[in-house]
């Protein structure tokens, strides 16, 4: 899989970009704040309908206008696919799929499977179980988009169940239960969806254990071995988590009770306390939680385990992803270089961003893009030179 034309319209810093790409190796080279990272984090949102640095759009939006446009044609084994993705801040996306509209963004997930290694990657093991929760979720979707609407629904039941709990907690003291009486329904709703997402979690983790464990040993050979688990505050799934068991009906009975037990609870402080968006992914490092424990090199090297990990699945179900190298060179020490750029050996098309070229392997056989910039009646404005 590669992506063969990439056009930006007002996306970032970029009032207009439009690139030729090609399978193997090609490095945008440009100081910081030029605009590098843009061009790949609009491939990572083609791919993903995220962005790895924000969790909003409205940041994508180039300042002054409307929208912004972001279109591919992907190439995936001598078949081409072209996705347009209009971005509009505070309004559900638009989609189109060879030029014609589909219903929802959702339905070009999987045109283009990307995986991306960024400096954001030492918040997965630094940062909080967010951010390794959307992780999970990302990859999970990018496997299966089917994904995507589980989420969607889930994360729309809690945030109604939310608002429902607030209103209740004020209604039971007035005598009035009908709040109470909706909240059961409510409660079936964030069980369902959510036993369905956990379920594809923990089928993910499963997979993903043996594979970061191997990337981990050979990024770090004489650290302690690597280990992932997906942990649940509610006992009977964090039992079916470490058992890897995915059934849903089993998953769904345990969140319901739960939601029983813990809703004086919820009721006074206003919040869904059970739940998927409760849950984290684990990350160990012999006996220890790697975050708090392990120093900058583990971290890091956790980190690029996870995104390796990614990489494998992907590969292993077909085509390989395009593999989104983002400043990253610039941060690793020698050893960790050289397993990154191994990998980026045989993938087909391997896109990376760098300050300078001599963060570039120096026996990358590369295609540059130098990304430069020249003033203009409207400002400094980035450019590219193919």
């Amino acid at each position: 899989m590669y992506v063969r034309h990439l056009v930006l319209t007002d996306f970032r810093s970029w009032p207009r970009a439009e690139l030729e790409l090609a399978p193997g190796r090609t490095v945008f080279v440009g100081p910081n704040g030029f605009g590098k990272t843009n061009l790949v984090e609009a491939l990572w949102y083609s791919a993903t309908l995220n962005s790895h640095r924000v969790a909003t759009d409205a940041p994508l939006i180039r300042v002054g206008a409307d929208r912004a446009i972001i279109s591919t044609i992907v190439v995936n084994e001598g078949r081409e696919l072209a996705v347009d993705l209009d971005i509009t801040s505070g309004r559900a996306n638009k989609a189109r799929l060879n030029r014609s509209p589909v219903r929802s963004a959702r339905e070009v997930l999987g045109v283009l499977r990307a995986v991306l290694f960024a400096p954001e990657d030492l918040a997965l093991v630094r940062g909080d179980p967010a951010e390794r929760r959307r992780y999970l979720d990302e990859l999970a979707t990018t496997r299966r988009p089917t994904i995507a609407g589980v989420r969607a629904d889930y994360d729309k039941v809690v945030r109604q169940r939310t608002a429902l709990l607030k209103t209740a907690a004020g209604s039971r003291f007035r005598g009035d239960d009908s709040a109470l009486q909706t909240l059961d329904v409510w409660d079936g709703h964030l069980a369902a969806h959510g036993a369905q997402l956990i379920a594809a979690r923990i089928d993910l983790v499963n997979e993903l254990a043996p594979e970061v464990e191997k990337a981990y040993q050979l990024l770090a050979p004489a650290s302690r071995p690597a280990s992932v688990r997906y942990r649940s505050r509610v006992d009977v799934v964090e039992h079916e988590a470490a058992a890897g068991n995915t059934d849903v009906e089993v998953l769904e009975a345990a969140l319901l009770d739960e939601l029983s037990r813990r809703r004086p609870a919820e009721l006074e402080r206003g919040v869904c306390l059970v739940g998927p968006h409760r849950d984290d992914l684990e990350l160990r490092l012999g006996e220890q939680i790697a975050k708090g424990f392990a120093s900058h090199g583990e971290s890091w090297s956790m980190a690029l385990s996870l995104r390796l990990a990614s990489y494998e699945l992907l590969r292993a179900e077909g085509s390989d992803p395009v593999l989104l190298l983002d400043d990253v060179f610039a941060e690793l020490d020698t050893a960790r270089r050289e397993a990154l750029a191994q990998v980026a050996a045989s993938a087909e098309q391997v896109l990376v961003t760098a300050a300078v070229a001599e963060d570039i392997p120096a026996d990358w056989d590369a295609r540059r893009i130098d990304i430069t910039m020249r003033d203009t009646d409207s400002g400094r404005i980035s450019e590219v030179q193919q």
